[in-house]
């Protein structure tokens, strides 16, 4: 065995041996909890821009798209345009026609103006509608035909309603082979009386729309290797991988 493929090797190794160490595990999971409640995704930045991650997950999402090298990327919440900032700066080191198309319900002035005048705009698209609108739905649609490999990231309202109808609706359009990543599924491992202060919580969140959405639809498996690595992220069973179309 050559040295890259003996260190391939390694690394898988390692990943498995990491999946099954309870005390790792749950080390991981405590880290979540706790930096949860002080909000620690919010302290980072991408060229400038906050793009409140987990570094872990920024990571992960990196090696997808370098494997994956889409000239779609659809990401539904836009927040203060880190995310698809990131995403616009990897598809430019790709070096082909990849652009990002970031949805959300509002965006708000100053966030807009700061996405629009930065160098990474040139491969971003806004719409400012509800994700699950038919208006928008129809727009995507359209932006879809011209592109071959497509990415899905959602992170927009975690009820489990509105995430099951964004699966239903954007799972259509990822590629076989591509991803769509469901992100705060985290949700649901965190205890009842978590501080999240919002209509979601344990029982209706990201992770339990995953679910429901698993039950009917044979098309996506959810690809534990990526947080077996991570051992971080606020998407465990959040990576839903296209093994087939219908």
């Amino acid at each position: 065995m050559n040295p890259v493929e003996q260190f391939k090797k390694e690394v898988t190794e390692n990943i498995a041996q990491q999946s099954s160490n309870a005390v790792l595990q749950k080390a991981s999971f405590e880290f979540m909890k706790e930096s949860g409640k002080s909000k620690y995704s919010y302290s980072f930045t991408w060229m400038g821009m906050p793009i409140i991650q987990y570094p872990q997950d920024i990571i992960a999402m990196q090696e997808i798209i370098w494997q994956i090298q889409p000239d779609l990327i659809i990401e539904t919440g836009v927040a203060h345009g880190g995310s698809i900032v990131y995403y616009a700066s990897l598809l430019e080191l790709i070096g082909k026609d990849g652009i990002v198309v970031g949805i959300d319900i509002d965006i708000r002035k100053h966030n807009r103006e700061l996405i629009e005048t930065h160098p990474m705009f040139k491969r971003i698209k806004l719409i400012e509608r509800s994700s699950i609108s038919n208006e928008t739905i129809k727009e995507v649609e359209q932006i879809v035909k011209t592109k071959n490999r497509i990415m899905v990231c959602l992170d927009s309202n975690h009820t489990h309603e509105h995430v099951l109808k964004e699966l239903q609706l954007y799972s259509n359009f990822v590629t076989t082979g591509s991803y769509c990543v469901v992100f705060d599924t985290i949700i649901e491992d965190m205890p009842a009386d978590y501080i999240w202060n919002r209509p979601w919580g344990k029982g209706n969140n990201p992770k339990t729309a995953v679910w429901e959405f698993l039950k009917t639809n044979d098309n996506f498996i959810i690809d534990k290797n990526i947080e077996n690595k991570l051992l971080i992220t606020v998407a465990p069973d959040g990576f839903l991988k296209r093994i087939k179309q219908k």
